[in-house]
């Protein structure tokens, strides 16, 4: 089986290709998903969150994504506590997800692939990239924050040039450059 991880910055659209992969019938598992969804069941992550960051991280038994973005966005040691605390859990979600595939190729849709150090997992990557405005643009409407916040947001991550010198593809979303045709060329390689 090959593992295939999917990453790029914000507003890229690696959700967007993740779902053209699903529609052709592959397995892709979401880092971001699991990330929530640990967070959110399992009772020592919340522990620690709570331990870190105090009881305001928790509303209604529901994490608190503003309070928690707010500080991790602004705190570079915040950040990575977080990061220590829920990439080990992703990463073995991830494995468990891998055993249940029947599929030859698994894709895993990651945003911090190369910033969480997980990308050794993998055997293949693809860098899903897109112009640094239209990522803001995206970003702006999606979640509804100014662009200095998605200006944040970026700088926590690794720039595309950075990522393109360590991925195996890099799928051009730029909203003219045909996504199929990147796509189906990626997993023609892929298969052969």
């Amino acid at each position: 089986m090959l593992k295939v991880g999917i990453t790029g910055g914000i507003g890229s659209g690696k959700s967007f290709v993740s779902k053209i992969l699903k529609s052709f019938g592959y397995p892709v598992f979401s880092s971001d998903t699991a990330a929530k969804e640990i967070i959110s069941t399992n009772p020592q992550v919340k522990e620690q969150l709570i331990s870190f960051f105090g009881e305001s991280t928790f509303k209604n038994n529901q994490l608190d994504r503003v309070f928690l973005a707010k500080i991790i966005f602004n705190d570079d040691e915040a950040l990575q506590k977080v990061n220590k605390l829920i990439h080990p859990l992703v990463r073995m979600s991830f494995e468990e997800f891998s055993h249940q595939q029947k599929s030859p190729i698994v894709f895993n849709e990651a945003a911090i692939l190369f910033e969480s150090g997980g990308a050794s997992q993998f055997d293949k990557i693809i860098l899903v990239s897109a112009p640094k405005e239209l990522k803001i643009q995206r970003v702006m409407k999606r979640d509804g924050v100014s662009e200095n916040e998605v200006l944040e947001r970026m700088n926590k991550q690794w720039p595309d040039k950075d990522k393109a010198k360590l991925s195996d593809f890099i799928i051009l979303n730029d909203g003219k450059t045909p996504l199929l045709t990147q796509i189906k060329q990626v997993i023609d390689t892929l298969k052969s």
